[in-house]
This record gives C-alpha cells, sequence and structure tokens, in this order.
C-alpha cells in the first residue's frame, strides 16, 4: 500500500485519474528526468535513478487502474475461480499468490490478521475467494504465456 501512496504522489495524481492523464503526466516527467539531458555525470545518474523509480510508479499505477482491470477481468475471475493457489508471500501487507495455472498477483492492503485467518483456514482457495480476491488492490505480477506447438 506505501508504494501505491508513494507513486500516487511522485505523479500529484488521485486514485479516481484516468490512463491518459496519467501518459501525459508520465511523459512530462520523463522529458524532466531523461538522463540524456543531463551532461554532468553525478546529475546524469541522479536523472537515472528518478526516471527508474518513476518507470517502475508509472507501470505499477497501470497495472492497478480500474481501467487495466476492467480490461483483463475476465482473465482474472478465470484464474481466481478454477486454478488452485500454488505458492503464497506475505510481506509488508502484501499478499503474493501464485496460481497452478502459472499467475502471480499481488494484493496490497491485507492486514495480518486476514493473512493469518487464511494460513489457518481448511481451504486457501475458498477462504481468498470469499475474502482477498475482489477485497484489495490488486495487480497482475506474471501472466504465463501460451505457446501453441
Amino acid at each position: 500500500m506505501k508504494r501505491i501512496i508513494e507513486s500516487r504522489k511522485l505523479f500529484n495524481i488521485t486514485k479516481e485519474t484516468e490512463l491518459a492523464e496519467l501518459k501525459l503526466i508520465y511523459r512530462g516527467l520523463i522529458k524532466e528526468y531523461h538522463p540524456d539531458k543531463f551532461t554532468d555525470e553525478a546529475l546524469k545518474a541522479e536523472a537515472e535513478l528518478k526516471s527508474k523509480t518513476i518507470i517502475e510508479a508509472y507501470h505499477l499505477l497501470v497495472s492497478i487502474s480500474p481501467e487495466t482491470h476492467a480490461i483483463t477481468k475476465e482473465d482474472y475471475k478465470l484464474t481466481t475461480s478454477t486454478s488452485a493457489i500454488d505458492d503464497y508471500q506475505y510481506k509488508a501487507q502484501t499478499l503474493t499468490v501464485t496460481f497452478t495455472n502459472g499467475s502471480k498477483y499481488e494484493y496490497y492492503g491485507v492486514n495480518v490478521n486476514t493473512y493469518n485467518k487464511l494460513i489457518n483456514s481448511g481451504n486457501l482457495a475458498r477462504f481468498a475467494r470469499r475474502h482477498i480476491y475482489d477485497s484489495y488492490i490488486y495487480r497482475n505480477v506474471f501472466k504465463p504465456t501460451i505457446i501453441n506447438s
């Protein structure tokens, strides 16, 4: 959750900001901090770090956007309803779930109490469907590619 808040602050936006506006702000920031604009090596190195931060924040915000979720909703529903949980990790209120189909999602703002209930539940998938999948901000971290032979 902290990453999301910091990313929104970097772009000076709210959670209601649309992707088109986010993209304009992103392009402006990248132009401002592009390393090729600087000749001084120290400033160039600083601009490279800032650019990386901007790019990472942009990708995070795009991936959690309601517009992105609307586009990928069918795949998400299919994964969460038909694939079992293969693995999960919890760190700093972020729950990362890897599914048996290879997809991996991060859920932000999951409190410790909910996580403890998940790991102590008799059925991880059922608990997650009821209390996690549609209750928290999420993003797809990895989507497997299907190779046709």
